[in-house]
């Protein structure tokens, strides 16, 4: 845990009480806070008082001794309209603040100069968050990796000199932080997502500049235009910026040509890594995602060597192009963390022969961008809500059928594949969906089809897995 010293001997109100709202807590009690705790689900404010924390209702509080609003991540700061409590904290003139603004608090108070290192971007980010730990762990160095993945922020070790903190970031979690000064931010992509919370994309966008704004290096993705034109705008201001891309042979940064990651500065080239052969790194969105964790790392002092060695072993994430397990030729893979169009773009873009399960609840442009990907797909197994706009949007392009749930969907796409002649045939779950309509997330989706890819018979699963 991270106490919260920060806040010593004065009053805080927190709102949300998840797993990271109940980890706030208790950081922010340990360091000698009063917190006021509140929820609007009964549910989280009984889990909440069983943990031994106070509840009030800050509908009622007096706010005139709080000295910030801690807001849980999924609670709307802006869009579509501000949360109730945002709404009091600003009428009281509250700062309204979140759990990584604590964590930068702590870490400017107790080792400003202790490694911190920032990810985000709309895809790819848990992967990349997820092989920068595994590398700087093969490397021996003392690692707290979290935020938007795995455990919450002040859950993890307190800063301390030498020892690294690798947080993946949502647009969420920055909108609430504006104390960031990562040593090294990693930005990677910008495509429409969460446009429901920031309003329009330049909003989203802008959030998600700030993590780069603030850091001493950036490490910055090149291969959209609102990335790119972050990264011109920091090295016109003359700030440490490196260049990736999994699309250009760049003259000065790190790129992916097929599997290969290449570091280009002047006037040379000199090849970093190969990435053939590592399942966990399959597909050129990887390439983006092993040149952005290559360039992060070796801006803290890893040598080429340790990443080489490092690579191979990195066992993936869960519920991300997952492996689950095999039968005969075909594959099944889990890439239920596929929740837009964009990032099932990776996946699909990943193979040749596909029999594609798809659906659920449906984010804004469903799956148009995708058509052309549709040859590679032998068919299609649609579940959940957006099943009949999606096929609508396959029309005679994709052979498919409607499923209505995920059990059927992949009985029947299992039965489909091992008909195929094709040396691969694969089964994939990559839905471009949220998972709301049938799964309370897409890690319970996740789990669900690997359960049922287990039930088949003769199939040899993947128990290694991937990294919790």
């Amino acid at each position: 845990m991270t106490p919260c010293t920060t806040f010593k001997g004065r009053r805080a109100a927190l709102f949300g009480l998840g797993e990271s709202g109940l980890a706030t807590a208790r950081a922010l009690v340990a360091g000698g806070c009063d917190v006021l705790c509140w929820d609007d689900s009964e549910t989280a404010r009984e889990r909440a008082v069983a943990a031994g924390l106070s509840v009030t209702d800050l509908s009622a509080a007096d706010w005139s001794d709080i000295a910030a609003l801690v807001l849980a991540p999924g609670v709307p700061l802006t869009h579509p309209k501000p949360h109730w409590s945002v709404e009091r904290a600003r009428a009281s003139g509250v700062e309204i603040i979140g759990d990584v603004e604590l964590f930068c608090r702590e870490r400017m108070l107790a080792a400003p100069n202790a490694p911190f290192v920032a990810i985000t971007g709309t895809n790819g980010k848990s992967t990349t968050t997820a092989l920068i730990g595994h590398i700087f762990e093969k490397a021996g160095f003392d690692v707290q990796m979290g935020g938007n993945i795995g455990r919450a922020v002040l859950s993890l070790e307190p800063p301390a000199n030498g020892r690294f903190h690798v947080l993946e970031l949502s647009s969420f979690q920055i909108d609430l932080a504006p104390s960031l000064q990562p040593t090294v931010a990693v930005m990677l992509n910008i495509a429409p997502d969460h446009l429901d919370r920031h309003g329009t994309l330049a909003h989203y966008a802008a959030i998600k500049e700030r993590i780069v704004a603030s850091a001493e290096t950036a490490v910055v993705g090149v291969d959209d235009a609102a990335s790119r034109a972050m990264a011109e705008r920091r090295i016109a201001a003359g700030h440490p910026t490196v260049q990736v891309s999994a699309q250009t042979e760049l003259s000065a940064g790190i790129y992916a040509d097929g599997s290969v990651v290449t570091l280009a500065r002047g006037g040379r080239e000199l090849p970093i890594a190969d990435l053939a052969g590592i399942p966990s790194l399959r597909g050129r969105h990887n390439g983006q995602n092993a040149a952005a964790a290559i360039a992060a790392v070796s801006t803290l002092g890893v040598n080429a060597a340790t990443i080489r060695e490092a690579l191979p072993s990195f066992p993936g994430l869960p519920h991300r192009m997952e492996e689950v397990g095999r039968r005969g030729r075909v594959l099944f893979i889990n890439d239920s963390k596929a929740t837009n169009a964009d990032s099932t773009e990776k996946a699909l873009s990943s193979f040749n022969r596909i029999y594609w399960i798809l659906g659920g609840k449906p984010k804004e442009g469903g799956i148009t961008a995708l058509a052309p990907l549709f040859d590679r797909i032998a068919r299609a197994y649609l579940i959940g809500e957006a099943s009949e706009a999606f096929a609508a949007t396959l029309g005679k392009a994709v052979r498919h059928q409607a499923m209505g749930t995920l059990d059927k969907a992949l009985e029947a796409a299992a039965t489909d594949a091992a008909e195929d002649g094709a040396a691969e045939p694969v089964v994939l779950l990559s839905p471009a969906c949220a998972s709301y309509d049938q799964f309370k997330n897409f890690e319970v989706r996740g789990d669900a089809f690997r359960n049922l890819v287990r039930a088949l018979p003769g199939v040899e699963m993947n128990e290694q897995g991937a990294m919790p």
